[in-house]
């Protein structure tokens, strides 16, 4: 086991969406809700606890949220207020550090290790910082605390909502043996499955597999499962997180077929998305299309340059040339993307916000 002094708090807010409709909407109070699109086209970016009881989840079609809980409220989603909120909660954690690594607009890592009010545990800067987004914002979050971020993004889902959880180097151990692997921060439902192919089915097994094999098997991720699972993660809390990519997609209204029916949607979404790398001052060497068919299956297809890509026009002919080429490659689409990657940004080390999930 690694032999490291950090204090890191993961805070992750529950709910966060759902809870400040909630707040803000009295007569929402206590009932199923989910912020999104509603039960035609949309998809639900985050449902109310009570919601969840009956299975609905975020990222899911908002028919079948329907489906699983027919009493469900949808909810448009604010995310200027949201955005607002995360500021305020920011404007908390900065009373106790300054090292602060957010995750999106509900959830950041915090280095405690030297903080501001000199506390000298990391279970209580957690506990006080809980107290007050409580009592500033009318909002619960939850919280996870160890020597390191694997540990500690665990631990802040281990007791939600409103709950705060502490693994000890000691108790550190024990923990991950016994930890389902589908639980594992950075094992997605693609590579649980692999690992179920392969026995894995809890930290224990995982731990059984050499450096090699798991290398082998996952390629440079095997390298990152074969330490975590021993409690090694390195990894700082970073200030100065660079975005990796900058994206623009959007939902369709009813489900499209042909070309001449997309291309005036995708000529759109190009507008929106030049706008938005303007606005960062960002662009990116890769464009990427993004197509999520009517049964929910994800198409991505990309093209690279040598140079950054900033002119309107080669991001139409990249865009365009990727849909007439992939064409036959569905039946109907619900979904069109487009993602710019391999950033300027991230090559020259400039800190970068993200543009609509800032804490900034």
């Amino acid at each position: 086991m690694l032999s490291v002094t950090r204090k890191i708090v993961h805070i992750d807010m529950d709910a966060f969406y759902a809870s400040v409709e909630q707040r803000d909407n009295p007569e929402l109070r206590g009932k199923p809700i989910a912020v999104g699109g509603g039960a035609n086209r949309g998809v639900t970016t985050t449902a109310s606890y009570e919601a969840r009881k009956f299975g609905v989840r975020s990222a899911m079609p908002g028919y079948k949220a329907k489906q699983l809980c027919p009493q469900l409220i949808f909810v448009p989603p604010r995310f200027n207020v949201y955005q607002q909120v995360s500021r305020e909660i920011r404007g908390i954690f900065e009373r106790y550090t300054d090292l602060i690594e957010p995750l999106s607009l509900d959830e950041a890592f915090l280095d405690v290790t030297i903080n501001k009010k000199q506390i000298p545990y990391g279970m209580e800067v957690a506990q006080e910082i809980m107290d007050c987004v409580h009592a500033e914002t009318g909002l619960t979050c939850s919280a996870g605390v160890s020597y390191c971020k694997f540990l500690a993004k665990i631990a802040s889902d281990f007791k939600k909502p409103n709950g705060l959880t502490v693994i000890t180097p000691r108790r550190a151990e024990a923990f991950i043996a016994a930890l389902p692997i589908k639980d594992f921060f950075g094992v997605g439902k693609v590579t649980a499955k692999k690992m179920y192919g392969m026995g894995i089915q809890t930290g224990a097994d995982l731990k059984t597999h050499s450096r090699i094999e798991l290398i082998k098997a996952f390629g440079k991720r095997g390298d990152f499962y074969y330490n975590i699972v021993r409690g090694i993660d390195d990894r700082p809390v970073n200030a100065h997180r660079i975005r990796k990519s900058l994206g623009v997609e959007r939902t369709l209204e009813k489900d499209l077929s042909t070309q001449e029916e997309i291309t005036p949607i995708l000529l759109g979404i190009i507008d929106k998305f030049c706008e938005r790398l303007q606005k960062a001052d960002n662009y990116g060497r890769t464009i990427t299309l993004k197509l999520k068919t009517s049964d929910f299956q994800t198409l991505t297809r990309s093209y690279s340059k040598s140079y950054y890509i900033k002119n309107k026009e080669d991001i139409t002919q990249i865009a365009m040339t990727l849909l007439e080429e992939n064409m036959t490659a569905f039946d109907k689409i619900r979904l069109i993307g487009l993602t710019a990657s391999n950033l300027k940004k991230e090559q020259d080390g400039t800190i970068d916000g993200q543009l609509s999930f800032d804490w900034e």
